[in-house]
């Protein structure tokens, strides 16, 4: 068998394994966040550092986050110019321009991780973090604008300065840029505390599974925004800025995600469409099990 496709599949079935856990009443969809603040809060950060203390950093590197923050603002003006077809309710709208500007990395990093190892994953994560930057920014500003909440709240940056893999990355560089060397036993202790990511945000991404067939047309038509047309922005940004190797694979690949998760959490938390929202999500995430994988395949 294909060395890639031996080590995609485990991935794909760990995601199955979330959805005949949540079948079987073994978990549920309210324990998804719970996996996943566990993943952004230790293990991540982990295997962060890890990924970071084992590559070269470059400069092409240090720009992949702008690169993710160009990708939401063209998803931002494609969006708003779809509105004027499809004439979609306020809330509804506030859903789908959410949806297409959200780029799923959490989905991106155990693929990046068994496709490319650490190269792979420490790319992908400075990716997450312009992604990241966005969504609790500019993106989190647009669902303020069109909730259908009375009260009017501020753009809340203090929830990016608290993520837990953004100072993880700042600690790994600073380190790595003074030459230091992390003792045997610290890389240990992170190997192990970060071996879990993989298989814990593959499980949550099957509990979070949850398709509606109402107001699909319009759901497929951001997921191909997000995902189609998003493609093509990364492949246009590799072009004009003349990327190479693996951040190439990179800013394309990672510019053609999934919905995110923030989608379902920006709509309950600002009264959008929660139902269109998590119709969206949940078909991007399985076309995504194998449009990913070919990607990468195809990128690499």
């Amino acid at each position: 068998m294909n060395p890639f496709v031996e080590k995609i599949i485990p991935l794909i079935l760990s995601f199955f394994l979330g959805l005949a856990a949540k079948h079987l009443k073994m978990m549920s969809k309210e324990d998804a966040p719970i996996l996943l603040k566990f993943v952004l809060n230790i293990s991540l950060p982990a295997l962060t550092i890890i990924a970071i203390n084992n590559v070269r950093v470059s400069v092409d590197m240090l720009m992949i986050p702008l690169f993710a923050m160009l990708v939401v603002l063209a998803m931002y003006g494609i969006s708003n110019l779809s509105q004027k077809g499809l004439k979609m309710p306020k809330t509804m709208f506030g859903s789908f321009l959410v949806g297409t500007m959200i780029m799923n990395t959490a989905y991106a990093l155990p693929f990046f991780s068994a496709a490319f190892g650490d190269e792979g994953l420490a790319r992908a994560s400075l990716f997450d973090i312009g992604n990241t930057f966005m969504i609790f920014t500019f993106t989190y500003f647009n669902a303020i604008k069109y909730g259908d909440n009375p009260h009017t709240d501020k753009i809340q940056w203090i929830k990016f300065l608290r993520l837990a893999p953004l100072w993880a990355m700042l600690i790994a560089f600073l380190v790595k840029l003074s030459g230091l060397a992390v003792p045997e036993l610290g890389l240990n202790f992170l190997s192990l505390v970060g071996l879990p990511t993989t298989p814990l945000v593959m499980i949550a991404l099957g509990l979070y599974f949850e398709p509606k067939l109402k107001n699909l047309g319009k759901a497929f038509i951001a997921i191909f925004i997000r995902m189609g047309i998003g493609l093509g922005i990364g492949y246009l940004l590799a072009l004009i800025f003349g990327l190479q190797g693996l951040t190439r694979t990179t800013v394309i690949v990672c510019s053609a995600l999934p919905i995110g998760f923030n989608t379902l959490i920006f709509a309950n938390l600002e009264n959008m469409d929660r139902e269109f929202a998590a119709t969206m999500v949940s078909f991007s995430i399985i076309i995504a099990l194998l449009y990913l994988p070919l990607l990468i395949y195809l990128f690499s």
